[in-house]
């Protein structure tokens, strides 16, 4: 099923000065899965980056870009319309990954400025920065048993359904105590929601190379057991 989907996560990143617009901000991700460490220490880190808008730009006007854009220079464009809070800092940004070099990041920029998407110029923001990210965008899941789900294309990762909101604290906190009655193999999750067929479900991201039926109906089970 094709859902529209929102997703809230934590980050820390850096702003990069290479290969890019120069005077544009584009914010690059230290730690995309921060609770999930992978078991081959070998694996190269995803490349995350976070291309900062001069304003906001509607969804439908950020999708149809960027779909232009992938068809045009015949580019796997992954790219989701988010907001970024940096304490009270707030910022409209273009989140895009799986790019295969940072070479295209400014060959990217310049793709949505041709379609009038532009960024935001001559801002500076220096060091590691602890930001929180809200990404939205479409999905292709597929249900693998009651209230889990995959991303056929990207089957590590997962959405288990939960039965009701939880604000950031409360998200936190719960995702502890489910972790601490974890026996298996590490994970990161991350607060989320998809709209489908007339109905918000709300749900957790949970990125593991291990996602199967079983293993996220046992991670369902335990945020069940501690949602009150």
């Amino acid at each position: 099923m094709e859902v529209f989907s929102n997703l809230t996560k934590h980050d820390t990143v850096v702003a990069i000065e290479e290969k890019i617009l120069p005077g544009s901000l584009v914010f690059d991700s230290l730690n995309p899965f921060p609770g999930y460490y992978h078991e081959t220490p070998t694996n190269v880190r995803p490349i995350y980056l976070y291309l900062v808008l001069d304003k906001q730009y509607t969804l439908e006007r950020v999708l149809r870009a960027s779909q232009s854009i992938a068809k045009e220079y015949n580019w796997d464009l992954d790219a989701g319309k988010g907001y970024m809070s940096i304490g009270s800092e707030f910022l409209n940004v273009i989140r895009v990954r799986h790019l295969p070099e940072l070479d295209l990041v400014g060959k990217i920029q310049e793709a949505y400025i041709n379609h009038n998407i532009n960024f935001l110029m001559n801002k500076k923001l220096k060091g590691k920065l602890q930001v929180e990210v809200k990404i939205s965008k479409f999905l292709m899941l597929e249900e693998i048993g009651e209230g889990v789900y995959i991303n056929p294309k990207e089957p590590s990762f997962g959405y288990i359904e939960i039965p009701k909101y939880l604000h950031r604290e409360a998200f936190a906190k719960v995702s502890m105590d489910v972790k601490y009655n974890w026996d298996g193999s590490e994970y990161d999750a991350a607060s989320g929601s998809f709209y489908n067929n007339g109905k918000l479900s709300e749900v957790v991201r949970i990125l593991s190379n291990k996602n199967n039926a079983n293993y996220l109906l046992k991670i369902r089970q335990l945020y069940l057991d501690k949602i009150r």
